[in-house]
């Protein structure tokens, strides 16, 4: 198993305050936005697809470098699912009717909420290990009985 230095206290705050920050800008951009609702849920769900891709993908990648087995089906549809959400973004914003800022704006959104997500599942299981690293074993073998009475002579 390959050894991951907990992450530093800077570094989770810094990737919780991306991933809370394209989140709620994409909301907020959303609920603004001069679109229908069934746009609105479309990019909602791309925004959630590709959340959970990457954090897949991310996971599996990891997973297989450690030596935990990742079967290649599911590295496969993560990476598919992932690509998948990256072309539906883009292409809803390519064929909507928005400027071209507010296009970039939502491309940039999910971008960095994908990047932040990935980042603060790498410093959930950072941390973690880190703990595991550090904390006493959850079970204790015992040691052979001893005897109670002096041996018989």
């Amino acid at each position: 198993m390959t050894h991951h230095g907990k992450p530093t206290p800077a570094f989770i705050g810094a990737s919780w305050a991306a991933l809370l920050l394209g989140i709620v800008c994409f909301a907020i951009g959303l609920w603004n936005a001069g679109m229908t609702r069934s746009e609105k849920g479309f990019y909602a769900a791309v925004l959630i697809m590709g959340v959970f891709a990457a954090v897949s993908v991310q996971k599996s990648v990891r997973d297989r470098a450690e030596g935990i087995p990742v079967s290649a089906l599911y590295l496969g549809l993560s990476w598919l699912v992932l690509g998948a959400g990256v072309v539906m973004l883009t292409a809803g914003l390519w064929n909507s009717g928005m400027a071209l800022s507010e296009k970039g704006f939502y491309g940039l959104a999910f971008g960095m909420t994908l990047f932040a997500a990935v980042a603060v599942q790498k410093n959930v299981r950072d941390g973690l290990a880190a703990r595991a690293a550090e904390a006493p074993p959850a079970y204790v073998i015992p040691e052979a009985p001893q005897a109670y009475y002096p041996p018989a002579q």
